[in-house]
């Protein structure tokens, strides 16, 4: 019966490729506030976007995942161009409308975004395998979403100005 509406496993795989692809796009990437300058602000707000969307669609978001990482994965050119596409736009998600006249006159604000990202990335991958196995409904994220905003807060010393300096 499945293949009344496909031809063929491939048909299949792509037309799951499309979506998730409208779904990460739509679920994930549409959810994100552009109107917040503040880059940590900015990077917290988008990891609990990704983590509602994580465990609202977790196969979407696994299998995604894994279309992404498969080096020998050919994919028609549409869903290529698609999937670039996509990554592109979370990409420029994070760094688009950004206020630099926050961060501190002392420091390289590129090196400084990628300091974050690799703290944020750790931080994240650290907490999902904490969490991993476990009924997330059930679970009180409080203590780390108040953990998570610590973090953030010596991030924001450490690479912001303090209130007195001039921006």
């Amino acid at each position: 019966m499945l293949f009344y509406y496909f031809k063929n496993k491939q048909g299949l795989f792509h037309y799951l490729v499309d979506y998730a692809i409208d779904t990460v796009e739509r679920e994930y990437l549409g959810r994100i506030n552009m109107e917040e300058r503040d880059f940590i602000e900015r990077l917290s707000q988008i990891t609990e976007v990704k983590m509602t969307y994580y465990y609202e669609n977790p196969n979407v978001s696994n299998f995604i995942s894994n279309i992404y990482l498969d080096d020998e994965l050919v994919l028609p050119d549409h869903l290529d161009k698609r999937l670039a596409d996509m990554m592109e736009n979370g990409v420029s998600k994070l760094y688009e409308n950004i206020d630099y006249s926050l961060f501190r006159s002392d420091i390289d604000v590129e090196k400084a975004f990628q300091l974050i990202r690799w703290s944020m990335d750790g931080y994240q991958n650290d907490l999902l395998t904490k969490l991993r196995g476990q009924n997330i409904i059930s679970l009180n994220l409080d203590p780390y979403w108040d953990e998570f905003y610590e973090y953030l807060d010596i991030l924001k010393i450490t690479f912001y100005k303090t209130k007195g300096e001039n921006k």
